[in-house]
């Protein structure tokens, strides 16, 4: 009886070696990304982006910009922490923000005509392109060949070339190019997201409502058949293979588009909404998750104690 006990025993104890650790896999829950992230009080924030200043699949860095004064926020979507990056600067502005693949962070400037790029590890301020005949430069996307970024108040692209290798030119080397074609500026914010895809541009109008594909040589817009999608106070665009997200701030809502491979039409898949968004500007990926920033423009003492976050959306 002694020998059965002690056999049993042993084989209770070698089967518990065996099948605790696979108990623990299957039993251990990963750690839940934060469905909202805070931001410093007062931030004022616009622009998000996200990726890492070596950029790999699943990247979960988050990078947003204050319109108060410039500060650059980075943070990490699976904790929620984050610290400030860039110090904010009295009488800058960060709208729109765009991570390279050589770890820059380019950053539309909005009133203060300017785009400036920084290094995304150490927040050291690269170059700074200033653009005197800007009325306001909204956001912005990188492609291999330049830099290109909406005016919201003036009829124009503007334009930061990139020389060889994706080195850094001389702000001398800007240019800007007049939009013609079917856009036709009004009263308002204009032309705001933008995004690159097949050599193309595509942008948003933010007081029509209207997508536009721009040749970004020539500035020639051709209307996008949206087949009667209200996309009306379009804001930040997010282009995910065929699928763009259209953040329409003051509507609190991100409508999802398909576009068509000459991205001459869009068919609306759905609208998301969420009781976490507050005037929500941009949006951005992370480790395969859709962020949104909420700007709250109209809030009380903006860039003093208003609260300021960030939300997780379902794709």
């Amino acid at each position: 009886m002694t020998r059965r006990l002690t056999l049993l025993l042993g084989l209770v104890t070698a089967m518990s070696l065996v099948i605790a650790p696979a108990a623990a896999a299957h039993g251990s829950t990963p750690h839940p990304f934060p469905s909202r992230i805070d931001l410093p009080d007062g931030f004022a924030p616009e622009g998000i982006t996200s990726g890492t200043p070596t950029p790999w699949p699943g990247a979960k860095t988050l990078y947003v910009g204050s319109i108060a004064d410039g500060a650059i926020w980075k943070g990490n979507a699976k904790t929620g922490t984050g610290k400030i990056l860039v110090p904010g600067v009295s009488g800058r502005s960060a709208l729109g923000l765009h991570l390279d693949w050589r770890g820059r962070l380019w950053v539309a400037g909005g009133d203060d005509a300017a785009i400036r790029v920084y290094n995304a590890r150490t927040g050291a301020l690269l170059k700074e392109y200033p653009f005197p005949t800007a009325g306001f430069v909204n956001d912005l996307v990188v492609t291999s060949r330049a830099i290109y970024a909406t005016d919201s108040i003036n009829q124009q692209l503007l334009v930061v070339p990139l020389g060889k290798h994706g080195g850094l030119l001389d702000p001398s080397k800007v240019k800007t190019v007049p939009l013609t074609g079917d856009i036709s500026y009004g009263a308002g914010f204009n032309a705001n997201g933008i995004v690159s895809r097949a050599g193309w541009l595509v942008i948003v109008q933010t007081n029509t409502g209207k997508l536009f594909r721009v040749n970004p040589w020539t500035g020639v817009t051709k209307a996008i058949d949206t087949h009667g999608a209200d996309l009306l106070n379009g804001d930040g665009l997010l282009l995910r293979g065929s699928r763009l997200y259209v953040v329409r701030n003051i509507d609190d809502k991100v409508a999802v588009v398909t576009l068509s491979r000459r991205l001459t039409s869009a068919r609306l898949i759905r609208v998301i909404t969420s009781s976490s968004l507050d005037v929500p500007t941009t949006a951005t990926f992370a480790a395969g998750r859709l962020y949104v920033v909420n700007a709250r423009f109209g809030v009380a003492d903006p860039t003093t104690t208003a609260h300021y976050w960030i939300s997780r959306l379902r794709p």
